[in-house]
């Protein structure tokens, strides 16, 4: 049976990542490109990757392939339904960023909350000599406890995220899905959520239905100024609006881990913030603990060495 793993190095060096247990060809590549796919899985039996895209022809170029090993929870990358209509079994990564995402989000959100790096760039640049004093009141620094957490997403991050809030004395709000007013009392009607949200964090995934979450519309009525902080996909605010937005104030802040696409270009509208006390980008790590990234990959080859057995588990079907 041929293993291909099509982008060994978004699993960092350190991590140890086992052979599958049953007896197997592994062909291993550090990156692969959209265009250089189809040739590299076209006698593949199973497909380890990550972040490249397996479009439908890519997948019907492969005949023999009878499984997809996502090293990701996130399935947006593969076109789910091609996979449904030739029976090749997609798993993901089911639990593994608990603690790890949850973590980040309020290492974005403490520095945002605090503008601690704002501080710390200007202790740097003199500031603190030039002020003359003990401390000096440049920037705005506020208390998390009392204020309202909004959170987009109820599955284990949002879930993590939200346990943390409370012990910090955080109110804490679920969004309801756009226009919908019929989940229930755990859920706060969108708008009211954008309204009423100090920090909104998103931990959804990236859908046509989520696609474009948070635009111009939804920055307008935010009436806190508040924090938005987004660990989960860039595809769910809309970059462009999100400069407009920071530029003219209506957000308070915001801390970001991932952009549209990955790497983002020189150019790109995120890179524009970066001059901003207020702003806070990261590559996206906030997944990429030594400890998570480790049993990542553990359950990666159990996910595989589950499929060869015939019990295929954290089985992804396409939403229809």
């Amino acid at each position: 049976m041929q293993v291909v793993f099509l982008d060994r190095e978004t699993i960092s060096p350190q991590t140890t990542l086992r052979s599958p247990s049953f007896a197997h060809e592994l062909k291993v590549y550090g990156r692969t490109s959209r265009e250089q796919a189809p040739e590299r899985i076209a006698d593949a039996d199973v497909v380890i990757l990550n972040k490249v895209k397996l479009d439908r022809a890519a997948i019907e170029a492969a005949p023999k392939l009878k499984m997809i090993a996502l090293a990701a929870t996130g399935t947006d990358n593969i076109d789910l339904e091609a996979c449904a209509d030739k029976g090749i079994v997609v798993s993901n990564i089911r639990g593994y960023a608990t603690r790890t995402v949850p973590e980040h989000t309020f290492a974005l959100i403490f520095a945002l909350r605090r503008s601690i790096v704002a501080y710390s760039e200007s202790v740097k640049a003199g500031r603190w000599q030039e002020a003359q004093q003990f401390c000096y009141f440049d920037y705005p620094i506020k208390d998390l406890a009392g204020s309202t957490l909004g959170i987009v997403g109820e599955g284990a991050l949002g879930q993590a995220v939200a346990g943390i809030g409370r012990a910090l004395g955080m109110r804490v709000l679920f969004a309801a899905r756009k226009g919908r007013n019929d989940q229930g009392s755990l859920y706060t009607p969108f708008d009211k959520f954008l309204k009423q949200s100090d920090i909104i964090t998103l931990h959804c995934p990236l859908t046509e239905q989520t696609r474009g979450l948070i635009g111009a519309e939804e920055f307008a009525r935010m009436k806190r100024k508040p924090l938005l902080v987004n660990t989960a996909r860039g595809g769910l605010v809309d970059e462009a609006a999100l400069v407009d937005a920071m530029r003219s104030g209506q957000l308070g802040g915001a801390g970001f881990d991932v952009t549209t696409p990955e790497p983002p270009e020189k150019d790109h509208p995120l890179m524009q913030l970066l001059d901003m006390p207020n702003f806070i980008l990261t590559p996206h790590v906030a997944w990429a603990s030594q400890e998570a990234i480790q049993f990542l990959a553990d359950q990666l080859i159990d996910n595989v060495d589950a499929f060869q057995r015939g019990e295929p588990r954290n089985v992804v079907t396409p939403r229809r």
